[in-house]
C-alpha cells in the first residue's frame, strides 16, 4: 500500500471495532489525503504519520549530503561503502554554490586528491602484501579482497565530501516530513536541492514497482505539499551565534583531548552549553563551565534566544535533548562518517573549517607513501580555506579533523565502545570507540568495566 493509505487503514484500525481486512477495504474507498490534512497537519497526531514507510534512494549525490541525509534519530539505510569500492575514478560533485574560478580551483584540488588517493591505495597495498603473506589456507581472491579492503581503509582518508555515492533509506512519512524540512533548510544549495526532489517524489508516483500492473497512485502526496522549510532552525542558528559573538567571553585557547566526556549535574548549563556548541569553535567542556558559572538570568537568555522564532508547528530543538553522557570528539571526518549513523544518541557539530589538522594513517609512512599523502592533504586544506563557504566544505577530505558532540546513556556508550572496537572496523574508529571505553572507566569505574571492548593493538588485517 502507499505510505499514506498504510497511516490511514493502521490509524482507523485503531479507532474502530473493524478488523485490519475491514480497514483495509474501507480505505480503498475513501480519500487519506482528506483524513491525513485533518487528523495529521491540522490536529496535530503525528503518530499517524509514523505508520507510513517509505523506500526512497538518492544516486550520485555528495558524501556531505549523504551524512545530512542520514542525520534523522528514526532512520534505517544503507550508504556506499569505502571499503569496498574504487572511488579513484567516481569523479567528484561540484557544489552549485562554486561556479567560475572557484569551481575550476576546487575541481583541480579534488582530482588532486583523487590521483594522491590511487597511489595510496596502491603502495598500502604493496606493503601489505609484503607484511602479510597468504595463509595456506586463504584462497587467493580472498586474500586479495581483504588485503584490498585495508588498503582502502587507508586510502579513503584522501577522500572528501565532494565524491558521489549513493545511499537507500526506509523511513516513515513523518520522518520524511523531517528530513524534507530540515534539507529545504540547509545552507548547502545541494541538500535545498534533494529536499525539493524527495518533496517531488512523493507527490508522484513511485519509479519502481514491485507489480507493474498494481494501480499507480502518488507515494505521499499530502506529505509533499505541507513539507516546507524548517524556518526556525535557521533563524535559531543565526540568533544563537550573533548572541554568542556578543556575549561569550575570549577563548581560553587550551586543547582538549581527543577523546573528552563529561556527565553534567547542572541540567540547564548542560542545554545552554549544548545550544552554543554549533555555532561556536570552542570545546563542550569549556562552554559548559562557563554557562555554570552564569547566574540564571544569563542562562535564560541562551534558551530564550533559542526558542525565540519556534511556532506551533516546531519541535523543540535537538539542544533540549541529550543523554548522561556527553563525549566531545575532535576527530576525522571518516571516522564520523561511520559513528554518526548510530542513532540512539544526539549528535552535534561545529562547523567544517579545516583548522583541526588531519591524521595519518601509519601505514602511510610505513608503505612510502608519506610524501604524496601529505601534499594531497596540505594542497586540499589550502585551497579549500581560499574558497568561499560552504561550498569550500566540499573538499575537506575524510582524514581532516573537526568536532562533534554525542551525548548517550550508558547502554549507547557500551555498544558503540564494544561495536566500533572491534578488529573487523576502520581503524580510525577503533581508536575512537577504545578511547571511549577510557573515559568512561576514569569517569564511572563501576560502568566502565563492564565495556567489552578491544584495543586497537589487537588486529587481524586479513578478516572482513
Amino acid at each position: 500500500m502507499p505510505p499514506e493509505k498504510s497511516a490511514y487503514a493502521l490509524a482507523r484500525y485503531s479507532r474502530s471495532p473493524d478488523s485490519i481486512r475491514e480497514s483495509i477495504e474501507w480505505v480503498r474507498g475513501h480519500d487519506s489525503r482528506k483524513f491525513l490534512e485533518s487528523f495529521y497537519f491540522q490536529y496535530g497526531h503525528a503518530s499517524i504519520a509514523d505508520l507510513g514507510h517509505a523506500v526512497i534512494c538518492f544516486e550520485g549525490i555528495s558524501e556531505l549530503a549523504a551524512t545530512e541525509i542520514e542525520e534523522e534519530p528514526l532512520w534505517d539505510g544503507q550508504a556506499k561503502s569505502s571499503r569496498y569500492q574504487d572511488f579513484s575514478r567516481s569523479g567528484f560533485v561540484t557544489p552549485p554554490e562554486l561556479q567560475g574560478e572557484a569551481a575550476a580551483s576546487y575541481q583541480a584540488a579534488g582530482a588532486a586528491l583523487l590521483a594522491a588517493y590511487a597511489q595510496v591505495k596502491e603502495l598500502s597495498f604493496q606493503r601489505l602484501a609484503e607484511r602479510l603473506p597468504r595463509p595456506g589456507d586463504m584462497k587467493p581472491d580472498a586474500y586479495e579482497r581483504n588485503l584490498a579492503a585495508r588498503a582502502f581503509d587507508v586510502a579513503r582518508y584522501l577522500l572528501f565530501w565532494g565524491v558521489p555515492t549513493n545511499v537507500g533509506q526506509v523511513a516513515s512519512i513523518r520522518t520524511m516530513e523531517k528530513q524534507i524540512r530540515r534539507l529545504k533548510a540547509s545552507p548547502y544549495g545541494e541538500l535545498r536541492e534533494l529536499g525539493e526532489e524527495i518533496a517531488q517524489a512523493c507527490a508522484a508516483p513511485p519509479d519502481c514497482r514491485w507489480d507493474p500492473e498494481a494501480p499507480v497512485e502518488p507515494l505521499a502526496p499530502t506529505l509533499a505539499r505541507h513539507a516546507g522549510p524548517d524556518d526556525h532552525a535557521v533563524r535559531s542558528h543565526r540568533d544563537l551565534k550573533l548572541w554568542a559573538d556578543q556575549n561569550l567571553p575570549p577563548a581560553s585557547g587550551a586543547t582538549p583531548p581527543r577523546v573528552d566526556l563529561l556527565r553534567p549535574d547542572h541540567v540547564p548549563a548542560d542545554i545552554a552549553a549544548t545550544l552554543l556548541y554549533p555555532v561556536t569553535d570552542r570545546p563542550f567542556r569549556e562552554l559548559y563551565e562557563i554557562a555554570c558559572g552564569w547566574g540564571v538570568r544569563r542562562r535564560a537568555e541562551v534558551l530564550d534566544v533559542a526558542l525565540a522564532s519556534r511556532t506551533r508547528r516546531d519541535e523543540i530543538l535537538a539542544g533540549f535533548r541529550g543523554g548522561l553522557y556527553c563525549y566531545d570528539l575532535a576527530i576525522d571526518l571518516g571516522a564520523y562518517r561511520d559513528l554518526h549513523r548510530h542513532r540512539r544518541c544526539q549528535k552535534f557539530r561545529q562547523e567544517y573549517s579545516g583548522r583541526l589538522g588531519f591524521d595519518t594513517p601509519l601505514l602511510v609512512a610505513e608503505s612510502g607513501a608519506a610524501g604524496i599523502y601529505e601534499a594531497a592533504m596540505l594542497q586540499a586544506l589550502d585551497a579549500m580555506r581560499r574558497l568561499p563557504a560552504p561550498g569550500a566544505h566540499y573538499l575537506l577530505p575524510f582524514g581532516a579533523r573537526s568536532r562533534f558532540l554525542f551525548k548517550m546513556d550508558f547502554a549507547e556508550a557500551e555498544y558503540i565502545s564494544k561495536l566500533r572496537s572491534g578488529v573487523k572496523g576502520h581503524f580510525s574508529y577503533r581508536e575512537i570507540a577504545w578511547e571511549m571505553k577510557r573515559r568512561m572507566e576514569e569517569l564511572e569505574p563501576e560502568l566502565g568495566r563492564l565495556i567489552e571492548a578491544t584495543p586497537p593493538w589487537i588486529e587481524d588485517p586479513l578478516r572482513r
